[in-house]
């Protein structure tokens, strides 16, 4: 089914340019019963995709209208039939050639036509049905292509009918300078587009297709995704602005995008809907052009959401483990050191030495910075005061310990985030004290006779291969970046978007992997 679909894509692609999107969706929409409205400016070859997808289809008929503020119902779903009405007295129209027997139809500016026209298409549209005089017949459209080159204008009654295009496309001119010159020179048109037979869709196939796609699954997975994209449609950014909308995407609107996604999975060759087949719905879910892009953006999140999920709680775990590695090393050398040297200084909460007479007497140093600083002889440090003040030492930070605020912590400080409202301080010591910018502090000793616990490690290390989860995760990130290019409804431009979005991914993964070396040191 993939193939053939691809094959027929390329085929109806011949001879336009940078339609493919355009065209991959309107496919996808036509196998699923829905609808598509084009907007954009004139001459941007709206009216070409309608005319190619009835290449799509075997023996297809097709009506084509461009609607103005006069056109009539008769116009569009055929005029009344006069000798009906004259000889039985009954009122019906003659819609051959017309609107309710083609299989697909283009109605260019569409919000021009008038309320007779739009209310009816409303049935056309949601249940293929047209009521010609008292009876009711079951219409051949396999898709409604409408455009314009404007929204519909609010308050006038047609929300109902913009509703009804599950699909919305923005159309524009061509971009590339090459496809631009072919487009110039190219004078081949759509007579000259030949689809092979065992390509085209024929009536039975599609009715057959049609139940098949009914039956699809949709994957658990799946349908928690759509609820994340759902509440994220609360806050939509919009490029280049401050602003932020509040989508509003109907219950009926979400209903067509699962079948739009189940569509999506059988032509995939695929029973049940999975991660990939959800980049598309984007184009369904905006209510005016300016969030698009937003949306996407919303979109490609939550694809990834379960994963980056993952990765955050394996960072947060990873943060942890190099916090009480570095404290057990800390502890290890600490216990080290006072075995040799600092056998008298008295430790508080297994990490800290109390320095007296400094500020209101609650100010502490971390054990091991104490230990690791910079050592001189009381006699040598008097003559630095006197020639250097401030400056003798090494740079150091103090500052309001947060889970005790009526202490202050003194630390060495190593280049990393200052710690809120820390002041910075030069530190050296000698073996009883410490010294703060030049001012001389003692260390709390014990007292005679009083004997203490050397430091014990404190917290554990959760043992995980952080490694192996990181590639585990690397590797599904692959893979669902490989799931989601390899579905065809996802244009060029959709691509380069989810491979912006895993970059910057995979650049946090090599930062963490960078952080893992932090627990080997």
């Amino acid at each position: 089914m993939k193939e053939r679909i691809l094959s027929l894509l390329r085929a109806i692609n011949k001879g336009i340019y940078e339609k493919e999107a355009e065209l991959s969706l309107s496919l996808m929409a036509a196998l699923a019963g829905e609808s598509v409205i084009l907007l954009g400016p004139p001459g941007v070859a709206k009216s070409m995709v309608a005319r190619r997808l009835k290449l799509a289809f075997k023996d297809a008929r097709s009506f084509e209208y461009l609607m103005s503020r006069f056109s009539t119902p008769d116009e569009i779903f055929g005029p009344v039939s006069i000798s009906k009405l004259k000889d039985a007295d009954k009122y019906e129209r003659n819609t051959e050639g017309y609107l309710p027997t083609a299989d697909v139809v283009f109605l260019d500016e569409i919000w021009k036509a008038g309320p007779a026209i739009q209310n009816t298409l409303l049935t056309v549209i949601n249940e293929k049905l047209f009521r010609n005089g008292d009876t009711e017949a079951h219409l051949p459209l396999k898709l409604l292509l409408a455009a314009s080159n404007e929204l519909p204008a609010q308050g006038e009654g047609v929300e109902a009918l913009w509703d009804r295009f599950i699909i919305r496309i923005e159309c524009g001119n061509i971009k590339d300078v090459k496809n631009f010159n072919a487009m110039l020179l190219d004078d081949n048109g759509d007579e000259d587009i030949d689809v092979a037979d065992g390509l085209q869709i024929t009536d039975g196939e599609y009715r057959q297709w049609s139940g098949a796609i009914g039956t699809v699954g949709v994957a658990e997975e799946v349908l928690r995704i759509i609820n994340v994209i759902r509440k994220s449609l609360g806050s939509v950014t919009i490029a280049q602005t401050d602003e932020r909308h509040n989508v509003y995407v109907s219950d009926r609107r979400w209903k067509m995008i699962v079948r739009l996604l189940r569509t999506s999975a059988f032509v995939h060759d695929r029973g049940e809907v999975s991660v990939a087949d959800l980049l598309p719905v984007y184009n369904c879910l905006w209510q005016e052009p300016e969030e698009c892009e937003g949306i996407r953006t919303i979109v490609i999140r939550a694809l990834f959401n379960e994963l980056t999920l993952r990765f955050a709680s394996l960072r947060q775990n990873l943060e942890n483990d190099i916090r009480v590695s570095r404290q057990h090393r800390a502890t290890d050398r600490a216990r080290q050191n006072m075995q040799r040297f600092d056998t008298n200084k008295k430790i508080y909460d297994n990490y800290y030495y109390h320095l007296l007479d400094h500020d209101t007497g609650n100010t502490y140093v971390l054990v091991a910075d104490y230990q690791n600083m910079r050592q001189t002889s009381r006699e040598r440090l008097r003559v630095g005061e006197r020639s250097s003040g401030m400056n003798a030492g090494q740079a150091g930070v103090i500052y309001k310990d947060p889970n005790h605020p009526q202490r202050s912590i003194v630390r060495a400080y190593d280049g990393s985030d200052t710690p809120r409202g820390a002041s910075p301080v030069y530190l050296t010591r000698d073996e009883e004290c410490i010294y703060i910018n030049g001012m001389r502090f003692y260390i709390e000793t014990l007292g005679r006779g009083e004997q203490q616990s050397l430091p014990t490690k404190k917290g554990c290390l959760s043992g995980r291969d952080f490694y192996e989860e990181l590639e585990q995760l690397s590797t599904q990130i692959r893979q669902r970046t490989e799931a989601i290019h390899g579905n065809i409804f996802v244009s060029e431009a959709d691509k380069k978007e989810v491979d912006e979005f895993v970059k910057k991914l995979f650049t946090e993964i090599a930062h963490t992997r960078q952080d893992m070396e932090k627990l080997e040191d």
